[in-house]
């Protein structure tokens, strides 16, 4: 398929930025969105131009990196999908596709669609972790979970810290991803003794970090790659709420 697509030029931090139009033929719709755009920076590189930086990793939807927004939508057209599972299928023969970077104040860009997402490092910082010491892997039952606990703690921690969250969000308010790691750990007996220092210290940071406040559109949870569902923001709330004033 032969494509037109504008893609967000920036040199580097500090320089202001464009849609710059390109053109590329011969696209596969086998061809996964990364690869098309391996492609495109195979044809710019030899012509002598600068390719297009972009962030990956895994390819495999695993790792969270792949942040881009396709045509308005972080992550592009597909529900449930990361940018590196989407594939050109999902596009037609002489499509015009808009692709730029995470549009969040928090995630400053740093070249082309590459943006710094180190806000979301400081917000697990601030507690997204077990201090206490496990040891080794215990028995299984010895510490007994139940089912609901469990499986919504699971579905939890199927966050990939992407950030599309924050790119949708009108506030860009980053609540999925921290309640997202919050609720994972508030579900589990090992998250308990820090349960209430946890929640007040990654709000701060989160504030900290310049995101915006929630205002419940739902526009976080209908564009998360893992559908992370609303409920986890409605627990941190409660949680928050209880900790600060120290009932918790």
């Amino acid at each position: 398929m032969k494509l037109r697509l504008r893609i967000w030029r920036q040199p580097d931090a500090e320089a202001a930025g464009r849609m710059v139009p390109y053109e590329i033929d011969g696209v596969s719709e086998d061809a996964s969105f990364l690869e098309m755009l391996d492609v495109l920076n195979e044809h710019l590189i030899a012509d002598g131009a600068d390719p297009v930086a972009f962030d990956h990793d895994c390819r495999e939807g695993i790792c969270g990196a792949c942040s881009l927004v396709i045509d308005g939508r972080p992550h592009g057209p597909q529900a449930a999908t990361t940018t590196c599972q989407l594939h050109m299928r999902q596009f037609s023969d002489g499509d015009t596709i808009d692709i730029e970077p995470w549009r969040a104040g928090p995630f400053p860009v740093v070249k082309d669609l590459v943006v710094d997402r180190t806000a979301f490092d400081r917000i697990i910082q601030a507690g997204g972790y077990i201090s206490a010491p496990t040891g080794t892997a215990p028995d299984a039952h010895a510490a007994p979970v139940p089912k609901a606990d469990a499986d919504a703690a699971f579905a939890a921690a199927a966050c990939i810290g992407c950030g599309a969250c924050v790119a949708a969000c009108p506030n860009g308010s980053g609540m999925l991803f921290m309640a997202a790691k919050v609720d994972h750990l508030a579900r589990m007996p090992q998250g308990q003794p820090e349960r209430s220092t946890r929640v007040l210290g990654m709000v701060e940071a989160h504030d900290g970090a310049g995101f915006g406040g929630c205002t419940n559109t739902g526009e976080c949870s209908a564009a998360c790659p893992k559908e992370i569902g609303l409920d986890v923001i409605g627990r941190l709330n409660r949680d928050f709420r209880k900790a600060a004033a120290g009932t918790a």
